[in-house]
């Protein structure tokens, strides 16, 4: 199923609503967009919605942040496929929560998929002032 939503950053809560109310309590979310696309604000919003205080950045050099028990995030943009999997990564994802990952590539949503993990993905596309989300679940 794929879901298009326009939402400028001032209504990017519709996003998060919407993953909200769609998405289990585990989930592996793909987080796809060029550079500033929006991939980390979206992240932020989430975290925003479920309590997260302090300030949420994209972890481009630590690999992941953890944001409470329940919210992993990943920035996977210098690290191949191959290396990933060489680091025990993957085994991250068996902690419940969301995992949202921005830079995955196709070969690890096909591995998660492969092996019965849930995974979606939000592709972002900046528009004139907003943004279209399309979420595939």
């Amino acid at each position: 199923m794929i879901e298009e939503i326009d939402a400028s950053l001032d209504e990017i809560s519709k996003v998060v609503a919407y993953l909200e109310q769609t998405l289990p309590p585990h989930t592996i979310l793909f987080l796809r967009g060029d550079l500033a696309a929006g991939k980390t604000t979206l992240t932020q919003a989430i975290a925003k919605a479920r309590g997260v205080e302090g300030e949420v950045t994209s972890p481009t050099f630590a690999l992941q942040h953890c944001y409470g028990e329940a919210l992993y995030h990943y920035d996977l943009y210098r690290l191949s496929h191959e290396a990933f999997m060489e680091m025990g990564l993957f085994e991250e994802f068996d902690k419940v929560g969301w995992h949202l990952i921005e830079w995955g590539s196709d070969e690890l949503k096909a591995f998660l998929l492969a092996v019965g993990y849930r995974v979606a993905v939000v592709s972002i596309e900046p528009q004139g002032a907003g943004r279209r989300y399309e979420v595939e679940v």
